[in-house]
């Protein structure tokens, strides 16, 4: 069955993360995309390849699309993409503020050639302001934003250590600016008109952080007021970012009690997660390992500093408790009676997953040049107009004869332009 975004077709302009997670999401959900690449490829191709130009990187950010290499700097890649456009619903770019205007790609430039376009940007700083010209990137985003400093970890050097496990701000912007093309596209079809969407990657990254930044007085004149000046007199003292940090990790002994209940632990064998968020829970988990504590005690004060060499005891206990079996009994016991928890996997074994298998979460594809490969398929999932991962990502320039004879252009042309190098193809 065709999926809900049938018939429609995306451009994209796209490199590294947020660009590229835009299409695979609107491919999910049926729409035809073709990235437009360089001559050369986009260069993410060859992250950790082992076959060249074929990264599991690239590979998993590329499924569902059809690969046009076009050089956007000759006046006659301008000239195919404009030629293209009236056949194209949908253009999304990642490019920084001030590119995509050099190139003729922009908004401005394409809206009068196709009525109706809708025109997704991410960027890093937003396309207006002091810091709009500036590149941006994740861990930059997570700089500028706060992220990085809200989990205050350092290292080896005492510098301030980035999330690098994934890339939280690309993704969740690449995310945020499918909602909005989807949310445009309903608009189109009530009123034929198209309209620019603009997502960025610091406020994303703001937004990601919301409780943290805004602004409340009660809570800003207890809490928020006094921390910002211990940050302010440390750093003006010339002190390392790994002291500032600390201050705010000292800020975990207000929620110190909870945490006994909610973070990880050692076993027998592997490692253990716990997720108690309420007493109910939390009090399964006491009955379960025979635990018994007051921190859900009224009037107890986790900040005390009495208080909190207690929680240390009753973390060593807890941990001392969970060494005597191994992490997944314990697991299997804490799910029979309700409460979140989970042993600690790594990312390499989920593909396997008895679980993962039977939810039908990862999905089997087959890529022309590397073969068989299964990948995380839609994260969505619909009953009436189905998502699906349908390709797997392209080859370089594999699809671009193919789409220019589409829109119309005669064999002779695409063979001119493969010689005078504005276009390649994989043939």
């Amino acid at each position: 069955m065709p999926g809900a975004l049938d018939g429609i077709r995306v451009l994209e302009f796209s490199q590294i993360v947020a660009g590229p997670v835009i299409g695979v999401l609107l491919s999910d959900l049926g729409a035809e995309v073709v990235k437009v690449e360089p001559l050369e490829g986009e260069a993410r191709r060859n992250a950790a390849a082992v076959v060249p130009n074929e990264g599991k990187y690239f590979m998993s950010l590329n499924r569902g699309k059809r690969s046009l290499t076009v050089d956007l700097a000759r006046p006659e890649g301008r000239d195919i993409i404009h030629r293209l456009i009236p056949t194209f619903d949908i253009v999304v770019c990642n490019f920084r503020v001030g590119v995509t205007a050099r190139l003729g790609i922009d908004y401005k430039s394409l809206a009068p050639l196709r009525p109706g376009l809708i025109y997704a940007t991410v960027t890093g700083f937003g396309e207006t302001g002091t810091n709009a010209t500036r590149a941006g990137s994740d861990i930059v985003a997570q700089a500028f934003t706060g992220l990085m400093a809200a989990e205050a970890k350092v290292d080896d050097f005492g510098a301030p250590a980035p999330i690098t496990s994934s890339t939280f701000i690309d993704r969740s912007s690449g995310m945020a600016a499918t909602i909005g093309i989807c949310a445009a596209l309903y608009h189109r079809e009530r009123t034929g008109e198209g309209q620019e969407i603009s997502v960025s990657l610091v406020h994303t990254g703001l937004e990601l952080l919301a409780s943290h930044v805004m602004r409340e007085p009660v809570h800003d004149v207890t809490v928020r007021d006094p921390l910002l000046q211990q940050f302010t007199d440390t750093r003006s003292s010339g002190a390392p970012y790994s002291e500032i940090a600390e201050i705010r990790r000292s800020q975990g002994p207000r929620f110190a009690s909870h945490r006994l209940y909610y973070g990880g632990y050692h076993t027998a064998q592997g490692a253990l997660v716990l997720g108690a968020l309420t007493q109910h829970n939390r009090d399964a988990i006491r009955r379960i390992i025979g635990m018994d504590d007051d921190t859900d005690a009224p009037g107890f004060d986790a900040a005390d500093p009495a208080s909190r060499r207690k929680i240390e005891d009753y973390r060593l206990k807890i941990q001392e408790i969970l060494m005597r079996r191994p992490a997944l009994e314990w697991v299997d016991e804490f799910v029979a009676a309700g409460v979140p928890a989970s042993v600690v996997h790594f990312p390499e074994e989920m593909s396997d997953d008895p679980h993962v298998l039977e939810t039908g979460i990862m999905a089997d594809l087959v890529h022309p040049l590397t073969g068989p490969q299964r990948v995380v398929g839609p994260i969505i999932k619909m009953s009436a107009t189905p998502t699906a991962a349908r390709i797997a990502a392209p080859p370089l320039g594999a699809d671009t004869r193919a789409i220019l004879a589409d829109a119309g252009f005669a064999e002779s042309e695409i063979a001119a332009l493969i010689s005078t190098h504005a276009i390649s193809t994989r043939d």
